[in-house]
């Protein structure tokens, strides 16, 4: 049940239907076996495994807070982190370190290790949810979080359907007080949940969609060999393919629950116009870098250690994200990449007391949107390195990744780039001038704030949009393998 699909749409317009003629624990049980229904649309094999985990985590939170004896709470923690954990790594990473036992076996001279070939059905939004129950457990470890009272409401914590395949991953004080209190109806915030749909659904149908069939047509080498055109089609669309994707369907995701009376966090923020590495991870998936900076980053100790310890953890805490993503080497080299950059970055910006050049003075002095050029270049800076680190992870393996920015020294021009180039152009820019929009009025969407009279123009354009350029329905959400 993707979410740009009509069979979602009628589901989310029929429990929302529902949903508001309900009383409050009506509310909530109906909601619950609605996002069970969900889940189990997928496969309902893996509703058996999501109710485990919960049940297992609501009653080790309630033991971890009867107890005051260390040993005894510490137990309880390890008990809910393996079973979820253990489940993330057997079903997601099992195959994937079996696979790399063996070939490292094979280049050490081993014919043939015979090591068992796994096949393993991934469950949807394992990784997502499992983030989640990680951060309840936790917090009510650390006592920063009351257990919930009712299974009930931590269930429905865990499962609520707009979250529960892609995320936004939803922090559990943020989250749990709105399950445990009445939800009432808001018609504003009922509108602003329309809005986010419908902006969503652009992201993805008309920009994403459209920008994978160039970035698909470079990585497969239907654009000829690599070259540094057929890198930079291949780069700048799946850098705007997948922010279209995944920010649209968070977009989809909060505006689903805005119509049931629940806030979710803001997921994206304009990364694509962050002025360093650090900014840029403040603006993309925010539900996910906040967390691993949080129950990851910190627990390895953070910035309190010297200069080594802290590029350390930041390296291992960006490598193990990568990591998170999927079971393959290219995503632990794309998170690498980026930790050697936030290394990088934390090297280089200490160095601001001393007064600005003659060139940095004449960037500040010329400005372009609003910004200095100065900001701009280090824009350009910060997207092109992120461009080239999503090489690793839209390949299909490291090797693939390497050869395809080999492409970087060759110059090869065939006829079929102009248009290639036009066409990325055309799907990228509106995108492109959309977050500059939202970055200077502050705004999710254009014209948020303004008259719901001028909004609607903008919302027909949308739909017209979606109706005559919308790109192949073939391309589901990115970030649902995940």
């Amino acid at each position: 049940m993707l979410f740009d699909s009509p069979i979602y749409f009628v589901f989310l317009t029929l429990v929302v239907l529902v949903y508001w003629q309900l009383d409050t624990r009506q509310k909530k049980l109906f909601l619950l076996a609605g996002s069970y229904f969900f889940y189990g649309w997928w496969d309902w094999r893996f509703l058996g495994l999501i109710a485990l985990s919960t049940i297992v985590d609501f009653y080790c939170a309630h033991l971890i807070v009867r107890s005051d004896d260390a040993g005894t709470r510490r137990r309880w923690l390890i008990v809910s982190l393996a079973l979820n954990l253990g489940f993330l790594g057997y079903f997601k990473y099992c195959g994937f370190f079996v696979d790399s036992l063996a070939h490292l076996l094979t280049g050490m001279g081993v014919e043939n290790p015979n090591l068992p070939l796994l096949n393993i059905l991934l469950p949807p939004g394992i990784s997502f949810y499992t983030f989640q129950a990680v951060a309840y457990i936790v917090d009510v470890y650390d006592r920063r979080l009351k257990p919930a009272d009712s299974l009930t409401d931590y269930a429905l914590f865990i499962s609520l359907f707009p979250h529960l395949i892609a995320g936004p991953i939803q922090r559990p004080d943020h989250l749990l007080p709105q399950v445990q209190t009445p939800r009432r109806f808001d018609a504003e915030q009922f509108h602003n949940g329309v809005m986010l749909i419908v902006w969503g659904l652009f992201r993805k149908c008309v920009i994403a969609d459209n920008c994978a069939m160039l970035a698909d047509g470079a990585f497969s080498g239907k654009f000829g060999p690599p070259s540094i055109v057929v890198l930079a089609i291949g780069a700048y669309a799946f850098a705007w393919q997948i922010y279209g994707d995944f920010s649209g369907y968070s977009m989809i995701a909060r505006g689903s629950a805005n119509l049931l009376g629940y806030d979710f966090m803001v997921n994206f923020r304009q990364p694509y116009l962050a002025t360093s590495l650090q900014d840029f991870w403040r603006r993309w998936h925010i539900s996910l870098s906040t967390w691993l900076r949080d129950y990851l980053y910190i627990r390895l100790g953070g910035n309190r250690g010297t200069n080594i310890q802290t590029n350390r953890n930041l390296f291992l805490t960006m490598a193990i994200g990568g990591l998170w993503h999927g079971a393959n080497w290219t995503y632990v080299v794309w998170g690498a990449l980026h930790g050697i950059g936030l290394m990088i970055g934390r090297a280089i910006l200490p160095n601001s007391d001393a007064g600005p050049s003659a060139a940095s003075s004449w960037l500040q002095r010329y400005r372009l949107f609003g910004d200095t050029l100065g900001d701009w270049l280090k824009r350009l800076a910060v997207f092109h390195f992120v461009c080239l680190a999503w090489v690793f992870f839209r390949a299909a393996n490291v090797q693939s990744a390497v050869e395809f920015l080999s492409g970087i020294a060759v110059w090869h021009w065939r006829p079929q780039f102009a248009g290639a180039l036009i066409l990325l152009a055309m799907f990228s820019l509106p995108l492109f001038a959309i977050d500059l929009l939202n970055e200077r009025r502050q705004e999710e969407y254009p014209f948020e704030k303004a008259e719901h009279v001028w909004q609607v123009p903008s919302v027909a354009a949308v739909f017209a949009a979606i109706a005559l350029v919308a790109g192949s329905g073939a391309n589901a959400f990115i970030y649902f393998q995940f």
